[in-house]
Parts: C-alpha cells; structure tokens; sequence
C-alpha cells in the first residue's frame, strides 16, 4: 500500500460509441462502420458498465465527459439524452461540468445539432479535417467541401457553449499553399477551437499497407506545420497543447484532465479508463468488439474487461509523455501527487533535458520550450524506465 496516493477530487468519463457510416483508411480507433445501430441494446450495456464502475469512485464528483468514437452524432437525440440523464443520475456532476460530442460532417446526423445542445451536450467536436474537395476524396472521407461547410453553419447556429474544428495537414498532393488555404477556410468561422494534427500512417490502417502517393516529406511536413501554428497564433488562437489551440476560456478541460494524469473511467467497447485508488493506480480496459461488449456487460459478470496496476517504474514516463504536451507547463508538486513518487527519481533526466535546452523550470513550473516541443518524443523517452 502506498500511503503517498491520495485519488483527485474529480475524475472524466469517457463513453465510446463505435460505429461509423465508413471506416476512415487512416483511423486505428476502434470503430467499425454499420448501416444499422443497435442503438438501444449499446445504451443498456453502458448503462451497465457504468453501475460495475461506481464503486471506484464514490463521493467523487465527475468533471467531463466525452462522448466519442466512431461516430458518436450517428445516434439520435434521444438516446444521447438517456445517456446524459443516467451519467447525472448517478453521478456526483460538477457544477460546470463539460459534455463534448464527437460529429462528422456529411450525414444527417448534422440535422441533430441543436437537439444535442438542448439535451445537455455543452462542446461538439467536429471532424473536418479538410475544405478541400480533392483532399477529402483522398483520405477516404464521406463528406465534401460543402457538407464540411454546413456542418460548422450548424453548430455555430445551435449555439453550443463551445465546438472545436479538427483539421489534417501534410495531406497527399498537399502543397504550402494548399494547407495555408484550408487553414485560412477554418479560421474565417472564428472557431473557439482548433485541433491540427499531421497525418500518420497508422500501423494496421490501409494506409499503413498502402501508403497514399504525394504524400509531403518529413522536411516539408515540419515547414507546413511552423508556418500553419504561426498562422493560428496570428489569428489569436493560443497553441495550449501540441496538437490544439484555443481562444481564451475555450479550451478543452476534459483532454487537460488526461494530460494532467488525471483520473477517468472508460465506459463502451474498447474504452480505457484510469483511476488511482489508496493502493494504488489502476489501468483498465473493455472488451473491443462491440457484440462482445455487449454480450459481457449485460451479463452477471463482476468485471468487465481486463484490470492491471501501473506499476511505480512506469508512472513517470506515462506523466511526462501527458504532462509535457501542455505549453503552459505543470507544477512539478504534481508529480508526487499524481504518481505517489518523489520527484527526485527524475531530477536526473529533468537536469540533462534542462541543459540541453527542451524544458525550463520556473516558480515551480516546468514546461517544454518550444524545441523541446519539436522533440516532444525524444524528450519523453528519457523517463522510459
């Protein structure tokens, strides 16, 4: 027993709808495409992954939740509202407590928008990922540059206490000019958030098999993504983390709790969770397949899924490969009271990244610079027991 943990106050909770219209040849999340939901026999067995769930968190209250897949908006209103009222039912909810949904542009899912603010979703998160007609067709999407374009009309007009837009960049036969013009696209809706990720080959993705051809270099690919983060900068939206940026009050608390190596419970198929307990932080993870989610969570099954502790040697590196993505740095008191460890069993390789000019630490905060943000992966593996 490790008389050091002391759980957090609050946790998230994550819930994962997995089917999509089409599988992306680019996306290794757990989704599966369907043309028919077993919409109502899914939100039972959440309902019962959720009730195995409540003793590792009594008296706690529940911070955010994410709803995300798959295609989370391909379900319709309703049962989007059970799933709500149930988490509030209970849960302990925080008073300001963030509800964000996943959505594709390109279905008519979109016609749902306002029905899902109405029901409680507070922040949608929208997959763009392109306004380029000839991109989109390339990356396998379902959506054109038109229905991309209704889809954010829609949620500014539902009126959402926030959304985010996601965008890819590095695409195949993608030049500078083309990604500063999609970019541009985006930014003309002054979204309240933005999340640019470059475009990987996956392992286990079509893609991976058989890459795309034009695809810009590593070196090109670097160029785009300066010059795209100065462009957001530019436009007042303040990069927090590698991958996302925001306007002020607009950023997303439930992905911070995960960077922050907070706690959060995972319910759907293939959903992880993580939650520290007095003896210690446990890991855990549901069944993938969703028939075989379903089948063992509307069983009288004790546990569902699999459970495994986090060992000490391995707290370190899973802090710092979360908590060095923020730009703003963490108060370095977090690592003991995140991980149960003291801080002097990195302060090693805090030294040496220090002196080769990745981190800085300042009043008690240690953050990346921004080459440190650039070798993000270099860094991190220096905490790799």
């Amino acid at each position: 027993m490790n008389p050091t943990l002391k759980p957090p106050s609050s946790y998230s909770l994550y819930v994962h709808l997995p089917w999509c219209k089409a599988k992306c040849p680019y996306c290794d999340f757990n989704s599966h495409a369907a043309d028919r939901i077993p919409a109502e026999r899914y939100l039972d067995a959440l309902i019962a992954d959720l009730d195995r769930e409540l003793p590792r968190i009594w008296g706690r209250s529940v911070r955010t939740v994410f709803i995300g897949g798959g295609t989370p908006s391909l379900f319709p209103p309703e049962i989007i509202d059970r799933l709500i009222s149930t988490i509030r039912a209970r849960l302990r909810p925080h008073s300001r407590m963030e509800i964000t949904l996943e959505a594709n542009p390109g279905a008519i899912e979109a016609a749902y928008f306002r029905a899902f603010r109405e029901v409680g979703i507070t922040r949608l998160s929208l997959g763009i990922q392109s306004f380029n007609d000839d991109s989109l067709q390339r990356l396998g999407r379902i959506h054109d540059a038109a229905a991309a374009h209704r889809a954010v009309e829609l949620a500014i007009a539902a009126e959402f206490e926030s959304y985010n837009l996601d965008l890819i960049f590095a695409l195949p036969g993608q030049d500078l000019a083309a990604a500063r013009a999609d970019l541009r696209t985006a930014l003309e809706y002054a979204p309240p958030h933005l999340s640019l990720y470059q475009l990987t080959l996956e392992a286990g993705t079509p893609f991976s098999t058989h890459p795309p051809a034009d695809l810009p270099d590593s070196d090109q690919a670097a160029d785009m993504e300066d010059i795209l983060r100065r462009q957001l900068q530019e436009a007042g939206m303040e990069r927090y983390e590698i991958s996302a940026h925001a306007r002020p009050g607009h950023r997303c608390q439930h992905n911070r709790n995960y960077w922050l190596y907070g706690d959060y419970i995972g319910i759907g198929a293939g959903a992880h969770g993580k939650i520290t307990l007095p003896e210690g932080i446990w890991r855990s993870r549901k069944p993938s397949r969703p028939e075989s989610y379903m089948d063992d969570a509307l069983s009288v099954l004790d546990i569902l899924g699999d459970r495994e502790p986090i060992l000490p040697a391995d707290r370190p590196f899973e802090f710092m490969l979360n908590a060095l993505r923020l730009t703003d740095g963490f108060p370095v008191a977090l690592f003991p009271e995140r991980t149960g460890l003291s801080l002097q069993i990195i302060q090693p390789q805090l030294r040496q990244a220090e002196r080769d000019g990745l981190v800085i630490m300042e009043d008690g905060i240690l953050r990346p610079t921004a080459l440190g943000l650039n070798f993000y992966n270099d860094l991190c593996v220096r905490f790799v027991p």
